[in-house]
């Protein structure tokens, strides 16, 4: 399942796996026609899911993990019963500006701008349902799984 987002593509975002790049009028027009489960502006870019697609992996009997900012996940939460929120918080302020800086796809202003939507973003943690450290990434995944387990 593709999220649609307004912002330019990165290398590797060709696959159409993760993303689909849509225009501002094309967003707007799935935002307006209530085809967007949850949307936001996230560093100057639109992203959101698509309901359709959500509604379908559910009606399936499947689960349905959204990677999404804290804005997306409260919508999320108001919109879906029984939706468990998940908030993926850095080790340290210092790590994820490693993090930020190591992965070199954006500028400084670009990164910069991220770094400040960390920082109000992880003022919104203690409004999820669980915090999951990601010290690394595969014990992160076995924590999320047995959050999900226990459901």
């Amino acid at each position: 399942m593709a999220s649609r987002t307004t912002r330019e593509p990165r290398p590797g975002d060709g696959d159409g796996k993760s993303y689909e790049h849509v225009t501002e009028d094309e967003f707007e027009a799935l935002r307006l026609g209530g085809r967007l489960l949850e949307w936001a502006e996230v560093h100057g870019a639109l992203y959101g899911t698509p309901r359709e697609d959500v509604e379908r992996l559910l009606s399936e009997g499947r689960d349905v993990l959204l990677e999404i900012d804290v804005q997306g996940a409260q919508q999320v939460k108001e919109l879906v019963p029984g939706a468990i929120s998940i908030f993926l918080e850095p080790p340290s302020w210092e790590v994820l500006e490693a993090r930020l800086r190591g992965r070199g796809t954006e500028g400084p202003e670009a990164t910069r701008r991220r770094l400040e939507t960390a920082r109000r973003e992880l003022e919104e943690a203690p409004r999820f349902d669980h915090r999951v450290v990601n010290h690394d990434l595969e014990t992160a995944v076995e924590e999320v799984d047995r959050i999900l387990e226990q459901r």
